[in-house]
């Protein structure tokens, strides 16, 4: 496939700072998501440079309360979500914040800045919206530390997808492996950062993942999840309607391009079983990805997983059949699986106060590298110096 011209293949040697081997400083950064599964918040610390240099501190996931879980299914859809549980969601991350700071021992001033998500309500890309749910002036107040926030709204707004974002934390630890090499992610929805032998990136999201699984499982009662794959595996996938659903036009359309948790149908699953619908779900969320296989621009030599379908074991064994190339969780490269993109999020952040690019073309459509968020202050504390 033609990648593109070379004007627009942003890759890692696009991305990184030239202004000297060497960057200035690095600062502590303290990222938080809530990702489409809704199953809880991920906050995780880093020390970077916001160039090629990370190291993780530690991390943490605090549960959603099963009632408050609830009330964010409900608020899928809604591009004005009730302020009241907005800020009921920032107060539950400000709690996070003060729950790994304890953990790792260290106080709000050693942390100099928070990159917060929150939690996405709405995304229509193509009208030019998106809407992550959170208050992030309240967050700043609440921790008293800088906070970065509404992050996808300007890559939106100049035509681009607003996801994935998190490519670019990926070509910064994959700086010394192996190329081409392909990082997925299988979160509610699912995506995947391709990084070229010689730097090209290209993201984009494949299809639904862990969101339709946890769905279904939740609709017949049986938990909120199909830990490990178990269901899948004792169920037989319905490999006809898979082979329908993928005739869907969006797996045709050349990235890049993101989706909403809520855009496809049940037709998939309906009639079936709990554990043949959970087979039906995992074994689609892993043919997703390998129709994008046929964007990238050269077979990858390796496919690293992140996200809670890592643990899926009927997912996994689909991409390593269908894949044939070794496909392994991201802790095999030594990455946390678990907190890669609320550690993405700590290392966006950083990019913000140095002015530095998050989205670029090959990954979320948009025109030209731009610089995402929005930063808002504390009382009695300034933006950390660039």
């Amino acid at each position: 496939m033609d990648a593109g011209p070379p004007d627009m293949r942003k890759g890692i040697r696009h991305l990184f700072r030239t202004r000297g081997a060497l960057m200035e400083r690095t600062y502590r950064a303290l990222g938080m998501m809530s990702g489409t599964s809704m199953d809880g918040i991920d906050a995780a610390v880093i020390e970077t440079d916001g160039d090629r240099e990370v190291r993780c501190l530690g991390g943490l996931t605090t549960p959603f309360d099963p009632e408050f879980r609830k009330i964010l299914f409900a608020m899928q859809g809604r591009k004005t979500p009730m302020a009241e549980v907005e800020t009921a969601l920032t107060l539950g991350h400000a709690e996070a914040v003060e729950k790994l700071l304890e953990k790792l021992a260290m106080t709000p001033e050693q942390i100099d800045v928070i990159g917060f998500h929150g939690q996405t309500t709405f995304h229509a890309p193509n009208d030019r919206v998106t809407v992550q749910m959170g208050d992030g002036p309240l967050l700043a107040g609440k921790t008293g530390i800088p906070v970065v926030h509404d992050f996808r709204r300007a890559d939106v707004e100049a035509g681009g997808e607003g996801a994935p974002f998190a490519p670019v934390y990926h070509a910064a630890r994959a700086a010394g492996l192996e190329k081409p090499l392909l990082v997925v992610n299988l979160g509610g929805v699912g995506n995947l950062t391709y990084i070229g032998r010689d730097g090209d990136l290209m993201a984009f999201d494949t299809g639904p993942a862990n969101a339709p699984i946890d769905d279904w499982v939740a609709r017949h009662g049986a938990g909120d999840q199909d830990t490990d794959g178990a269901l899948a595996l004792a169920g037989k996938a319905e490999r006809g309607r898979i082979t329908h659903s993928l005739r869907n036009s969006f797996f045709r359309k050349p990235p890049p391009k993101s989706l909403d948790r809520s855009e496809f149908a049940w037709e998939l699953v309906k009639g079936l079983s709990l554990e043949d619908g959970c087979a039906t779900l995992a074994r689609f969320a892993a043919e997703t990805v390998v129709q994008g296989r046929a964007f990238l621009p050269e077979k990858p030599k390796r496919v690293l997983v992140s996200g809670g379908g890592r643990h899926n074991k009927a997912i996994m064994a689909c991409l390593a059949e269908r894949m044939q190339v070794p496909v392994e969780p991201c802790e095999a490269a030594g990455w946390d699986g678990g907190l890669l993109e609320a550690e993405a999020f700590a290392y966006m952040a950083v990019r913000h106060l140095l002015g530095e690019p998050i989205s670029f073309p090959t990954t979320t459509g948009v025109r030209a590298p731009m610089v995402g968020g929005k930063l808002a202050l504390p009382s009695g504390r300034q933006a950390p110096a660039a």
